[in-house]
């Protein structure tokens, strides 16, 4: 199997890097946990990116496990791209003019 390029939109890496900031002034450890969990994501979409269920307007996500966040992601002929890396208790669907 053919690992698929994975690409971040520049506000969903703001986000991700804004999450870690937020863990990192509680704890070190904790910001370390979500970036390990973030990284298993990413190379999760890197192997078999096809394997989530549909989300909204055409893309999918995953469901960090030890963290309120979801991986909003597309699969397209090039890459997979991330959407959004969204806290799944607020703002609800904000991120969707990144994907009209």
């Amino acid at each position: 199997m053919s690992r698929r390029a994975v690409r971040f939109h520049p506000a969903a890496l703001d986000e991700a890097e804004a999450a870690t900031d937020w863990y990192r002034r509680r704890s070190v450890r904790v910001a370390e946990l979500f970036l390990d969990e973030l990284d298993h994501a990413v190379e999760r979409l890197e192997n078999d990116a096809i394997q989530f269920a549909e989300h909204l307007w055409g893309t999918q996500r995953i469901v960090l496990r030890r963290f309120p966040y979801l991986v909003i992601f597309r699969v397209t002929t090039a890459a997979v791209e991330v959407i959004a890396v969204a806290h799944g208790h607020r703002r609800p669907d904000y991120w969707r003019d990144r994907v009209e």
